[in-house]
Order: structure tokens, then C-alpha cells, then sequence
């Protein structure tokens, strides 16, 4: 049996993991990632999965987080150096409403509120006046949502945003952060398809309109495509993990692809290393970091400790976000919206008309139906990067919000089928027959096709546990401080020298690398 040791292993190649691994190789340690499936990524992929030529991206397609994140600021010339490419979006996300109207922003202020005055002169002002704020606010949000949770980073956050705004503007943060969509939408503007379009992004979420809690991400997602616009990955969303991994060995450190870890080895109450399936055992001196699911760390790769049942037990009862599906498009040509040939140069088109809509595929899918209208989110990155299909071409990137991990019924009592691998076409289906509705000669374009359910979420990434693309709810019980158990958010475990970050761990879900990143900070010292 032979063994490496290294002074830190990456359990997990997904962009957190190499995100810590890329800082703390820079600061000198001796890193490897270990990563089961054949490619690195994790929920970012690219791949050719209708017909040759036409490139993918599996899971994410938005890369703004990490575009925005501190830890692309840190190592962007490395990352650039290292073949990452970015495309920006100028027209960013919209929302098609069944009347044959629309709505959407663009990063130029003056375009988006007169596109909000023809619904209404109140909200195009009322729209300013937000962004106008955003720009004051934004430094306290990111910094809070940058640290650590709790953390001395976390506290000077919060004690900048009370000197700059005082204990009235903290309370209005607050309130922001405590709010449902709907309430914190109804309190600041009064036509319905502009909350319905600000709404949507609580949807790629876990956050019906009526959740507490849900106002925050439609808020900072909305002012930020404002203010910033929209970046993809040129290429593919995978052009980030390309350069990730390049950057990596650049600085001496280790990706092992196709190599499942079967235990995580302990001594004592420590983690000393992992063993590979095959029985390789690769030893760490300073650290173990899981970028993994929790329910995947506490129960398959550690051996059961009674010691640690109360932690065990928190873990067991970590909820899972909604599923999602993903349908992948090859296409003749963009969809011919009814609403405006305009909505073909938008990164997103969200299809969810009406509050009513979220709430009832919310509903339908947490209690185990399959929706009978769900919430679509189509990604036209081709409209904004051509180089991802042959000349002329498109591909279309179809999120399916939100559906059932396990299918009880169908909320339009069509499909008799309970299992997702019988389901998953007839289902994909009704969702095609919906964009048709809203563009009609849609289906004739349609070149290939290739359907991801659930349970073929979870089976290209274990930590989809159910399909859930959130690796875990966002609800406040499982947020901030909570997540992902309460008293052990800063990325440490029970486990002596054993870490956990990803998804699961704050600040949760997207590709913006906070986990990762901040847990290589702490164990580096250094900035």
C-alpha cells in the first residue's frame, strides 16, 4: 500500500475546494485534490451532451459571484494567465409574461427605468432610488456576506454599517434580510410584473414569494445586474474550473481525478488523511478539507463516533432545497419570443408570470407533486457568446424550478409514472410545451436535446443529494449561523483538523468561492 503526505487534502474538486487549494498552495502548503468523477467542477461544467460542437453548461451558468468575489480579486492574473475567459451581459435577465409584454434590465440605468415607465413612471423612480441606495449599501452586504460566520469580520461589517447608517439604516437591513420577497416587493414598488421580475431570483433559490428570509438574494441579484451586469464564461462556465486547476499546478499543488475517497482516516479524535477506494492512503499534516455534503462527510466517510452523536444527529436532519431539472438545447435559432425580438439578447428570460405561479409550484413540489406550471429559467448564453455552438447555431440551458425529489403525483394528473428515469421526458415534455406558449415555432428549432432529472443531478454530483442544486435549504434555520449546524459555521468539525466547505457552509449556495476561500485564510494566517 502506498502512501503520499501532503500538508493539506481537498476531498472534492467543485470551484470551493479549488479555491482553497489554489490559496493555500500560493501561501506554500504542499496541497492535493482528490475527486471521484473523471473531471473537475463539481455543479460547474461544460460538456457536449446534445450534438458535437454544441457546448453546455450542466449546472451553473452564471458566473457573476465569482466575477465579483474576493477571491477573484485576489487571483485574477493568475486565473487570466491561466486561459479564463469572461463574456459580459449588458441585457441580464427579464421575465416574458403571457400577455405578450416583457420586462428586463439592462446595466444602463437610463434603459431599465424606461422600460419600468411604460408599467410605471412611480416604480421607474422608485427603481433609481434603490440602485441609488444599493451603491451606499452594497459595501456593508458584501463584506458581511465575505466573512466568516461569526467572526470578528462579521462584527466590524455590521459595526460599519451602524456608523455609516445608524441604528435606523442597521434596522432597514435587517428588516431586508428578515422579509419575504413579496412583502419586501410590495413595501418598495407597485406594479406586479416588476416584483414578479425581481421575484424570480428568490425561485433559483428555495424561496417561494411568501418564505421569510427570501427578500435578500431578488434584491441583490436585481441591483447587481443593475449596477454590474452579467459574466459568463467564455466558452462554458467550465473556462473557471480550467483555470482554477491550471493555477493550482502552477503552484506545485495536486489534482487526482477518477479517485473516490472511501474514508476519511482519523487517529484519535483527528483526521490524519484519507483512504482511496483501491486502499492508497494519502496522508495530511495540517489538514483534511471536505468540499462535500455534510450527510455525505458525517455518513459514509467517517466511521460512526459516539462521542459525536448530537452532531451526527444535526447533520441527519440537514434539509435539502427543492430538486431542479436541467433540459440542454441544441437550436437552429434562437426562440422567437412573442413578447419583443428584444428578449433574444438577454443572458436570462425568466418564465414565471405571476406570484400565484411560484407559490403553486412551490406548494405542488414540497408536498411531492410534479407542477403542474413550473418556473423556468432559460439561459441564452449562445446570444451572448457564439463560440459555444457551430456558426449560426444556439444552445439553450433550461433550469426546471422547483420539483419533488421523490414523486408522490402530479399536480396536472397526466403522468402516472413515480419514478424520475420513467418521468423525466414526459415531464420535459410539458416544460417544452410551455415555452412554446410563449414562443411559438419553438419545438421546430429544436436540434437535440438532452434531459437531466433529480436523480441524474444527484448522480453526476453526490452533493445534488435529491437534486437539490442548493447542496441544502436556505431557509433562515439552515442560514448564516445555522448552517450548517448551528455552533459549528465556521467551516471546523468535531473532528480535530477536519474541515468542511461548499455549498453547505456559509455563505451557501453559487459560484462565488466565500467558503472556500476564507476557510484557506484561516488556516494560511495570511491575508
Amino acid at each position: 500500500m502506498r502512501m503520499s503526505t501532503y500538508d493539506a487534502i481537498i476531498i472534492g474538486a467543485g470551484h470551493n475546494g479549488l479555491a482553497a487549494a489554489v490559496h493555500l498552495a500560493a501561501k506554500g502548503w504542499k496541497v492535493a485534490v482528490v475527486e471521484q468523477a473523471q473531471e473537475p467542477g463539481g455543479a460547474v461544467k461544460t460538456r457536449e451532451v446534445t450534438l458535437p460542437g454544441f457546448k453546455h453548461d450542466l449546472f451553473a451558468m452564471n458566473l457573476s459571484l465569482f466575477a465579483g468575489s474576493p477571491f477573484f480579486a485576489a487571483y485574477k492574473n493568475k486565473l487570466f494567465a491561466n486561459g479564463m475567459g469572461i463574456v459580459g451581459a449588458t441585457d441580464t435577465f427579464s421575465s416574458a409574461f403571457p400577455d405578450g409584454t416583457w420586462l428586463g434590465v439592462n446595466n444602463d440605468l437610463d434603459v431599465t427605468a424606461k422600460r419600468i415607465a411604460t408599467f410605471s413612471p412611480r416604480d421607474a423612480e422608485a427603481w433609481r432610488t434603490m440602485v441609488a441606495d444599493f451603491a451606499k449599501d452594497a459595501p456593508h452586504i458584501f463584506a458581511l456576506l465575505g466573512s466568516a460566520m461569526p467572526s470578528w469580520g462579521s462584527a466590524k461589517a455590521l459595526w460599519g454599517a451602524y456608523r455609516a447608517k445608524g441604528m435606523a439604516g442597521v434596522g432597514e437591513l435587517a428588516k431586508l434580510v428578515l422579509s419575504s420577497p413579496r412583502e419586501f416587493l410590495d413595501a418598495n414598488f407597485e406594479n406586479d410584473k416588476l416584483k414578479v421580475m425581481m421575484a424570480c431570483w428568490g425561485m433559483h433559490l428555495d424561496f417561494s414569494p411568501d418564505v421569510a428570509g427570501g427578500a435578500l438574494f431578488p434584491y441583490l441579484e436585481s441591483m447587481a445586474n443593475q449596477s454590474f451586469g452579467m459574466a459568463l464564461g467564455q466558452g462554458g462556465a467550465a473556462t473557471m474550473i480550467n483555470a482554477l486547476v491550471a493555477t493550482l499546478k502552477s503552484l506545485g499543488g495536486e489534482v487526482h481525478l477518477g479517485r473516490a475517497v472511501e474514508r476519511i482516516e482519523t487517529s484519535g479524535d483527528q483526521a490524519t488523511g484519507v483512504r482511496l477506494a483501491g486502499g492508497e492512503v494519502l496522508s495530511a499534516r495540517r489538514a483534511v478539507i471536505a468540499n462535500a455534503h455534510p450527510k455525505l462527510v458525517f455518513g459514509r466517510l467517517l466511521v460512526a463516533d459516539n462521542t459525536r452523536a448530537a452532531f451526527d444527529a444535526k447533520v441527519a436532519a440537514f434539509r435539502a432545497g427543492p430538486g431542479t431539472m436541467m433540459i440542454h438545447l441544441a437550436l437552429s435559432g434562437l426562440p422567437d419570443w412573442t413578447a419583443g425580438e428584444e428578449l433574444k439578447k438577454f443572458a436570462y428570460v425568466h418564465l414565471a408570470p405571476t406570484f400565484g405561479t411560484m407559490v403553486a409550484a412551490y406548494a405542488q413540489a414540497s408536498s411531492g407533486l410534479l407542477p403542474k406550471e413550473p418556473v423556468l429559467v432559460v439561459g441564452q448564453p449562445t446570444a451572448l457568446d457564439p463560440s459555444r455552438a457551430p456558426e449560426g447555431k444556439h444552445v439553450l440551458w433550461i433550469q426546471v424550478r422547483v420539483l419533488p425529489a421523490m414523486i408522490r403525483g402530479d399536480a396536472a394528473n397526466e403522468i402516472t409514472a413515480t419514478d424520475w428515469d420513467a418521468v423525466k421526458e414526459l415531464y420535459a415534455e410539458r416544460v417544452l410545451k410551455l415555452i412554446e406558449h410563449y414562443a411559438p415555432g419553438f419545438s421546430s428549432k429544436i436540434l437535440g436535446k438532452a434531459v437531466f432529472s433529480p436523480l441524474d443531478l444527484e448522480r453526476e454530483n453526490p452533493n445534488l443529494i435529491g437534486g437539490d442544486s442548493l447542496s441544502g435549504s436556505h431557509h433562515l434555520d439552515q442560514n448564516f449561523v445555522f448552517r450548517p449546524v448551528f455552533g459549528w459555521s465556521r467551516y471546523k468539525t468535531p473532528v480535530k483538523s477536519l474541515y468542511i466547505c461548499g455549498a453547505s457552509t456559509w455563505p451557501g449556495a453559487g459560484v462565488g468561492a466565500g467558503s472556500g476561500f476564507m476557510l484557506a485564510k484561516m488556516l494560511a494566517g495570511a491575508p
